[in-house]
């Protein structure tokens, strides 16, 4: 491509030669999150990554891919983007963790109208960060500029991860049976979920504004503190909420009953709800209400759970059809 045609090009829209020069930038960001199992350069049509599973018998790659929605319009706003690149990490980490697994790589992709530097090195400083706290290498991204598709100053985020589960240690819900005990972990905040409706209620403010752009918890670490088999089913409480989150891993013959009194809802959704006049059970089916990860244990490990999680005993399991059931 001649340096006319180049020049074309960004008058069209699209900016190669400052794409290639953020690229380089970045570079170092990039590597803090790699390891001796990342092969190759930065940069290359695909990312390397040598699998090695040590005393594994089954290894099991789990994959998942997710974005982080109009929490993106919160960031416009504030002009701040490393939280966001955060939340995606913390949020892709979470929904391969109710599996069992712990994440391998990531992969990131960036859609946007103009490729802005400070914005760029932001969202990539996020994604680092949450990366490297969750020993998970970023091995590659794509960053699309589309000056046709985007608002000016807007962007798109979606994640793609992998990870890995010794097959005898997956965690899939299959030996919940009544009399089980439901754990609540506590959340962030709204994490990444329900940002259409809290935008609309919401009084626009620095300090709403702030708390809505606290960053979506990564749950990994702290569930592989517990030993294995104690943990039954888990639950990401995404979009959905506690509502339709907890039918997912539950045996077709069971419910899950949540006493909704048993731990204090966060004053975020009760000021939704209430600028909202938004149903009580609407509520716990678009938002976490402050729970963000929900663990299904026996009655006798339930003690030892909470206290390795530091959760809250939220219900229990029984006989039913596989659905949530709440108690106001």
């Amino acid at each position: 491509m001649t340096k006319k045609k180049r020049k074309a090009y960004a008058a069209a829209g699209v900016d190669v030669d400052l794409g290639n020069k953020l690229k380089r930038r970045i570079q170092s960001l990039v590597r803090q999150t790699h390891g001796p199992q990342v092969l190759g350069k930065i940069g290359g049509f695909g990312g390397l990554f040598h699998a090695n599973f040590g005393t594994m018998r089954e290894p099991v790659l789990v994959a998942s891919i997710d974005g982080v929605g109009t929490k993106l319009k919160i960031a416009f706003a504030m002009n701040k983007h490393d939280t966001v690149g955060a939340d995606l990490v913390n949020h892709c980490v979470n929904d391969i963790a109710v599996l069992g697994a712990r994440p391998l790589f990531f992969l990131d992709y960036i859609g946007c109208e103009k490729l802005e530097p400070r914005v760029f090195d932001q969202l990539i400083r996020g994604f680092s960060r949450a990366c490297r706290a969750a020993k998970c290498a970023l091995i590659g991204g794509e960053t699309a500029q589309m000056p046709a598709m985007y608002r000016k100053g807007e962007y798109d985020l979606a994640g793609c991860i992998v990870g890995v589960v010794d097959r005898r240690k997956i965690i899939n819900g299959r030996k919940i049976k009544p009399g089980d005990v439901i754990l609540g972990l506590p959340s962030n905040g709204l994490h990444t979920n329900g940002y259409s409706l809290a935008r609309k209620v919401l009084p626009r403010s620095r300090k709403i504004h702030t708390e809505l752009l606290h960053v979506h918890k990564n749950y990994q670490p702290m569930l592989a503190k517990v030993p294995n088999g104690m943990i039954k089913g888990l639950a990401h409480i995404t979009g959905g909420g506690l509502v339709d989150n907890l039918p997912r891993v539950l045996p077709k013959n069971c419910n899950a009953l949540i006493d909704t009194k048993s731990w204090r809802v966060p004053q975020i959704f009760k000021t939704i709800q209430q600028n909202g006049s938004v149903n009580r059970r609407e509520m716990y089916q678009v938002f976490n209400m402050g729970i963000g990860m929900v663990a299904v244990v026996s009655a006798l490990d339930a003690k030892r759970a909470m206290s390795i999680l530091r959760a809250k005993r939220i219900g229990r399991i029984e006989r039913g059809n596989g659905k949530t059931q709440l108690i106001f």
